[in-house]
């Protein structure tokens, strides 16, 4: 399983890059703790049993389906759609455009293949519960018929978060942010009833039990990379847990290709990347679409020889 990715936007920014990998078979990751500490990861159909692409803009990599296709690739996406405002999403479609390019998506691949991601969710002065719900069904209507699930999560505060939402409401003079609701079972039973009316099924994303539970029957723990879903496009794989993700987290073992301070949405929740600066500079410097990985300029001649049986390595999570 590849996952493509968690750690920046390949669809939106890299997909020349990325379909660069995919023809010469193979690619090099860095260790995100440890630079000099190069994994390598075969990309070769044989080798793979299927894509999940994370992405708020699949635009750019559309062109490029039918190739995938026809070498033998199976895929689908987690696509985040949601409808803050521009100094929260700086760099991001927005409005029609948004949705335009979501229902295009789907129309290229089918609603099984495109999971709606509502996410992260938070809480801030003009964007409090009533804005979230009532964004969230309009959405849900505009999607109606193109995905049969949404995934939700409340924001987790990690330290690049803590740093760019920060800033963000420290500009706006908006104070604190908030990442769950006053009336858990409330908020959880709208969401289900949007989506349900639309034929979809809400889910959790890397949230724990007690959080679920609270918000209602409407709406079940998920696995944003599933067994499940993947047999519906043919992929037969385990249940097995990703011991690299959190605790909490339901998604079975998948090897990461992206890396972080690279994505230039810009976005005041981002958890992977320091500043839209950060990344556009990491790209100036370290981003070549030849290259084996994404930010580093590594030479495939530095591609350890493996044996057929072999052709996989770890990604440190």
């Amino acid at each position: 399983m590849i996952s493509a990715s968690r750690r920046t936007d390949i669809p939106a920014f890299y997909s020349d890059w990325f379909m660069n990998r995919i023809r010469r078979g193979v690619v090099a990751v860095p260790n995100p703790n440890n630079a000099d500490q190069i994994s390598w990861q075969s990309l070769r159909p044989e080798t793979v049993e299927a894509i999940v692409f994370w992405t708020k803009d699949a635009r750019p990599l559309l062109k490029h389906l039918a190739e995938l296709e026809e070498r033998g690739y199976r895929y689908y996406f987690q696509y985040t759609l949601n409808r803050y405002p521009d100094w929260l999403e700086p760099h991001t479609p927005h409005g029609a455009e948004a949705i335009d390019a979501f229902l295009e998506t789907s129309d290229l691949v089918g609603p099984d293949r495109v999971v709606w991601r509502y996410d992260p969710i938070f809480f801030l002065p003009g964007l409090d519960e009533k804005w979230h719900i009532e964004q969230h069904a309009h959405l849900a209507e505009e999607l109606d018929g193109r995905t049969k699930r949404c995934v939700i999560s409340f924001l987790d505060v990690f330290r690049k978060t803590k740093g760019n939402l920060g800033r963000a409401c420290a500009d706006g003079n908006l104070g604190s942010y908030k990442s769950f609701p006053s009336d858990m079972r409330a908020f959880g039973d709208a969401l289900s009833g949007n989506a349900r009316r639309r034929g979809m099924q809400v889910t959790t994303c890397a949230e724990p039990d007690g959080v679920v539970g609270s918000l209602g029957e409407g709406v079940t723990r998920g696995k944003c990379i599933d067994e499940q879903l993947l047999a519906k496009i043919g992929v037969s794989v385990p249940d097995k847990k990703d011991k690299g993700q959190r605790e909490a987290c339901g998604c079975i073992s998948s090897r990461e290709i992206g890396m972080y301070d690279s994505c230039q949405h810009g976005c005041a929740y981002c958890y992977a990347t320091v500043s839209t600066d950060v990344a556009r500079e990491n790209i100036r410097k370290r981003h070549d679409r030849d290259s084996a990985s994404l930010l580093g300029l590594i030479s495939d001649d530095d591609c350890p020889a493996w044996p057929e049986e072999e052709a996989q390595t770890s990604l440190f999570g």
